[in-house]
């Protein structure tokens, strides 16, 4: 089963999905091609996708809020149980009948290995299967004492509205079901912005739910050309049929979404880039450490607002842990860049430090493949400034990492703080409490000790602090996000 239409000259294109049906294409010049990661632009396309104009994005909006409100059969207005039920049943679906067209289609679209593809299924499947046991309890209301005689007072969590999501195509699966999820479980109906590097990704989630019986109107996916995002974003998020709205994406882009929230005063829950350290002590197992720091660089061919940017290890085991650093990225591959800018980008940023005479200790900006680069390590002086080296505070979404040499646990804190981020951190140690407490100094929403920095888990919560965005997804987190309190009060005949 494939959600590809076929226009008039027979080339496959993911439609626009609005009110439980494909739209039909009306017109053949919003049709653009989508590329494999390792075909230049003027090969044969993998697929096209339809780009939505403004007409689409108004049609969208109100699909969601008719689903939504309806007096009769607005999803706001469902049991616990349905919701559960259908999320559930989604769940089985993605991680069974529906995982094979998934991973081809993430394999295809954004050049990810299959290993990173399945992993995305099966993490997904938990996020969904953790939300919906959280349901029940996260809609519970309260009763809180008033001082007024004769008075009672409620206060009810209500689902928020129709929401925005924008989703990033590097997590193409887990990122974009987790926040739909998370929505329709709270009682709110989507419009889900896909992106345009993996439409058929993002356009599978609203079939893998359509097929577990989702209502028409509660999940609608739209995607756009880059060249018309800004105006089509726009369009969404100022529609007053959208309530919220949520953006996974780089801390560019983040402002810019953050600027229309603004305008239009708009809630909104973002999780940003990251420049994520990896702090490894002079107790620490070195060779374990020493792995997980190199799979946390190359992973996703660095892909990933996660990954391990800078790796921080006490002068007094530096040297050996740098002969087993290295020792462990040479048996790394880098993997594909979705596409030729993002490795451009990731080689500009190595080859600022090389011209700066940094030490790469693995690979370098000449160790160029088609679409990629090869894992790289640079040896960095902790007391440059970002201002003076772009590797220092710049995220690079490519296979590599800077690696610094500090004397003692308050310098490792305060280089790994010094940083725009605080999405992700890790701290390798063998002594719980000492671990603990630079946990707690550390500005950054998690913190994993003795892990490697790509660890989520969809019981605990998720998102990050300063430049890296505000909220938190996962579990019952996720779901507080799309609700909101409603305060009620009944007053009786002796109230006064």
């Amino acid at each position: 089963m494939s959600p590809l239409q076929k226009d008039s000259q027979g080339r496959p294109f993911v439609p626009l999905f609005i009110n439980g049906q494909p739209l039909p294409l009306d017109d053949s010049s919003r049709l653009f091609p989508v590329h494999s990661a390792l075909s230049s632009s003027d090969e044969e396309p993998l697929h096209y996708y339809v780009s939505a104009d403004l007409a689409h994005c108004a049609q969208a909006c109100e699909a969601a809020w008719s689903a939504f409100s309806d007096s009769t059969a607005g999803w706001k207005r469902s049991p616990v149980s349905t919701r559960r039920t259908l999320i559930l049943r989604a769940a089985d679906l993605l991680e069974t009948t529906r995982a094979a067209d998934f991973i081809d289609a993430q394999i295809r679209e954004t050049g990810c290995q299959r290993g990173w593809a399945q992993t995305n299924i099966s993490l997904t499947a938990g996020y969904m299967r953790e939300i919906a046991s959280r349901i029940s309890s996260v809609l519970a209301g309260e009763i809180p004492t008033i001082e007024k005689k004769d008075t009672f007072a409620f206060v009810f969590r209500e689902p928020v509205g129709p929401v925005l999501v924008i989703p990033p195509w590097n997590a193409a699966v887990v990122l974009a079901m987790r926040a739909v999820t998370s929505a329709v479980a709270a009682g709110c109906t989507v419009v889900l912005k896909s992106s345009e590097l993996c439409p058929l990704t993002h356009r599978l989630i609203g079939e893998v739910f359509q097929q577990a019986g989702l209502p028409p109107g509660v999940l609608n996916s739209v995607q756009s050309v880059r060249g018309e995002a800004e105006v089509v974003t726009e369009g969404l998020v100022g529609d007053e049929r959208i309530r919220k709205v949520e953006f996974i994406g780089s801390a560019a882009v983040g402002r810019k979404v953050a600027g229309l929230a603004a305008k239009y005063l708009k809630p909104v829950l973002m999780e940003l880039g990251g420049k994520c350290p990896a702090i490894v002590l002079d107790d620490a197992d070195l060779e374990k450490a020493a792995m997980l720091c190199a799979k946390g660089a190359v992973l996703h061919h660095g892909q990933i607002c996660f990954s391990t940017e800078r790796i921080i290890v006490l002068k007094s085991v530096a040297q050996r842990f740098q002969d087993l650093l290295v020792k462990a990225v040479s048996n790394e591959e880098g993997g594909t860049a979705v596409h030729s800018g993002i490795a451009e980008k990731a080689q500009s940023i190595l080859q600022d430090a090389k011209d700066h005479g940094n030490q790469f200790l693995v690979g370098g900006p000449e160790m160029a493949v088609k679409n990629g680069l090869q894992p790289s390590i640079v040896l960095v002086d902790p007391k440059t400034n970002k201002d003076d080296l772009k590797i220092v505070d710049e995220e690079t979404f490519g296979p590599s990492a800077s690696l610094y040499v500090v004397e003692d646990d308050a310098e490792a804190i305060q280089l790994a703080n010094r940083s725009a981020y605080g999405l992700n951190a890790t701290i390798h140690s063998s002594n719980m409490e000492r671990a603990l407490k630079m946990g707690r100094e550390l500005e950054y929403g998690q913190v994993h000790v003795n892990s490697i920095t790509v660890f989520t888990s969809w019981t605990g919560p998720q998102g990050g602090v300063k430049g890296s965005g505000w909220g938190r997804q996962n579990a019952r987190w996720g779901m507080e996000e799309f609700l909101q309190e409603k305060f009620i009060t009944y007053h009786g005949k002796d109230s006064g």
